[in-house]
C-alpha cells in the first residue's frame, strides 16, 4: 500500500475529553433544532453527562416553563435561566442543551465562552417549523402568527448564534450524523486535526 492509501490518523473521544478539560460543551439555537436528542447522543458518546437547562429551570422553580412565563414573565424567567446555566457550567464537565434565548444575554455568552465549547445546530425556518409544530408547550410561539414570530426570531438570534465556536447544519437526516459530524468539529476545534472527507455541512466559526 502506497503511503498516499494510508487512511489519516484521526483523534480518539478520548484526545477530545483531554482537551477540553474541565470545560463543558454546549448546544446552542433555535426551538426545534434538536439540541436536546443531539445533546444526549454526544453525551453517550463521549461519556460525559447530559444536562437540559430547561429541565433544571423546571425542577429548580417546581413548574413548567409554560407556567413560569404566565405567572411571571419572560424577564423573570430568563433571569432564573441565566442562574441555573451558571451554576450548570459551574459543575464540570457535561453535554449542555440550552433554551434559545439563552445565548441572547451577554453575561451568560461571556460565561459559556469561558468554561465551554459552543456549537450552534443552524437550521432552516422551514425545518424549525415542522418540528416545532408538534409541540405545544412553547410560550414564545403562543401568537397568532408563529411562523412570523419564527422569521423575527431568526432575524434577531442567528447574528448572536454565529458567535459559538461551532456550527453544525441542523437537518432531515439520521441523528447519528448530526452527532458525528458535531464530534468530528469538536475534533478540529481543540485536537487541530480535519477528519478524512470533512462534510460541506459542518462550519467552524473561531472567535
Amino acid at each position: 500500500m502506497s503511503d498516499a492509501a494510508l487512511p489519516i490518523p484521526v483523534s480518539s473521544d478520548a484526545d477530545i475529553l483531554s482537551a477540553l478539560g474541565a470545560r463543558s460543551i454546549v448546544l446552542v439555537g433555535m426551538m426545534g433544532v434538536g439540541k436536546s436528542t443531539i445533546g444526549r447522543r454526544m453525551a453517550l458518546r463521549l461519556k460525559l453527562p447530559f444536562v437540559d437547562a430547561d429541565t433544571e429551570i423546571e425542577t429548580s422553580a417546581q413548574m413548567t416553563i409554560p407556567e413560569i412565563f404566565e405567572r411571571h414573565g419572560e424577564s423573570y424567567f430568563r433571569d432564573g435561566e441565566a442562574r441555573v446555566i451558571a451554576r450548570l457550567l459551574d459543575g464540570g464537565p457535561v453535554v449542555l442543551a440550552t433554551g434559545g434565548g439563552a445565548f441572547m444575554r451577554e453575561e451568560t455568552r461571556a460565561r459559556i465562552a469561558t468554561k465551554a465549547v459552543s456549537i450552534w445546530l443552524r437550521a432552516d425556518h422551514d425545518v424549525i417549523m415542522r418540528r416545532v409544530r408538534r409541540r405545544a408547550d412553547r410560550p414564545l410561539l403562543q401568537t397568532a402568527d408563529p411562523e412570523g414570530t419564527v422569521t423575527r426570531l431568526l432575524t434577531e438570534r442567528e447574528p448572536v448564534y454565529s458567535h459559538a465556536d461551532l456550527t453544525i447544519a441542523s437537518r432531515d437526516v439520521p441523528h447519528d450524523r448530526i452527532v458525528e459530524e458535531c464530534i468530528e468539529a469538536l475534533r478540529a476545534h481543540l485536537c487541530g486535526e480535519q477528519s478524512a472527507q470533512p462534510s460541506a455541512d459542518v462550519a467552524s466559526a473561531t472567535r
